[in-house]
Order: C-alpha cells, then sequence, then structure tokens
C-alpha cells in the first residue's frame, strides 16, 4: 500500500528572504531533512504532493496575512532545493490544504496506509492540514524535524496538539 508525503508551501516566498511572510533562517535549516525525507519515500515508491499557495491578487486572504504567493510570481514557486524531485504540485488559496484543492480526490483514490505532512508553518498549514488529514481517518505522521516555523513558541505548542489532541505521530 502507498504512503502519501504532502510537502506544504516550501515555497520561495516563505523559505527565502526578502519576501513579506519569509518564515526565516530557523525555519530554512528544514530543507536537507526535506530533501532526504523525499529521497527515502520516493525510494519506497510514495506519492509526493506538493501543496502551494497561489492567491489571487486581491485574495481574501489577504485581509488576515500580507499579499503573498501571488499566482505568476517568483515566491509562489517550489524552491529550488526540492524542485528536483518529483512530485504534483496542487495550487491552494488558503491554510486549508484540502478545501478548493484536489488533495481529498488525490487521496481517496491513492488509498494512502499513512499521510505524512511536512513544511511550513507549523502552527498554520500544517497543523490544519493535519486536522483534515485526521478528520478523513487518515493515519498521519510529521516528522519534527521536516517542519519549521516563524514563530517557535507556536511551533512548539502545535507539534504538542497534533499528538496529543489530533493523534498524528510525531517522527524523528
Amino acid at each position: 500500500m502507498a504512503r502519501a508525503v504532502i510537502v506544504s508551501d516550501m515555497l520561495r516566498g516563505f523559505m527565502e528572504e526578502g519576501y513579506a511572510l519569509y518564515c526565516g533562517a530557523k525555519a530554512r535549516r528544514i530543507i536537507p531533512n526535506v530533501q532526504k525525507l523525499l529521497e527515502v519515500e520516493l525510494a519506497k515508491g510514495s506519492k509526493i504532493f506538493y501543496l502551494c499557495d497561489n492567491h489571487d491578487k486581491d485574495d481574501p486572504e489577504f485581509d488576515m496575512f500580507p499579499p503573498h504567493a501571488v499566482e505568476g510570481t517568483l515566491e509562489s514557486e517550489i524552491i529550488p532545493e526540492l524542485s528536483k524531485y518529483p512530485g504534483k504540485i496542487i495550487p491552494k488559496k488558503s491554510y486549508s490544504l484540502f478545501y478548493g484543492t484536489t488533495l481529498d480526490k488525490e487521496l481517496k483514490e491513492l488509498k494512502p496506509e499513512t499521510v505524512v505532512v511536512c513544511g511550513v508553518c507549523t502552527h498554520i498549514c500544517i497543523l490544519h492540514g493535519v486536522s483534515e488529514a485526521r478528520v478523513r481517518h487518515y493515519p498521519v505522521e510529521v516528522p519534527v524535524d521536516c517542519v519549521g516555523d516563524f514563530d517557535e513558541k507556536a511551533h512548539v505548542w502545535a507539534l504538542d496538539y497534533i499528538e496529543k489532541v489530533l493523534g498524528a505521530k510525531l517522527t524523528k
């Protein structure tokens, strides 16, 4: 049975300096870990899904967050460090990995034994994505060295919540 790996928002706009929602140097430290994870998972035959913010210029989300990852801009592109790893790019317009995307359909077709969630930001897209996957009864793993955030306190809180409330397995 297959495994699915969801890579959330490993985009230039979150992972490279100079953009409104740059997650910082601490979040960038996950890049080599995500690369290793993808190598291992691809060798196992896992399916990779890149969930990528891809907003309209007047996106309602910009009432909550500064404009970011606007469709067609450099900041909406997957970081070069991950672009060599094959996977399906699924654009999203909110912090939800499922709402308004094809992810639910993709996972239903794949029927994964486990869903692995990695990327940024732990207390926003990762937390909501894990919650949405758990509501759909998928066993979920979150490799703690493959998630990052601009807010360390929120990152730690989210990992605790992901494990203790949502029942996802934290891995190393």
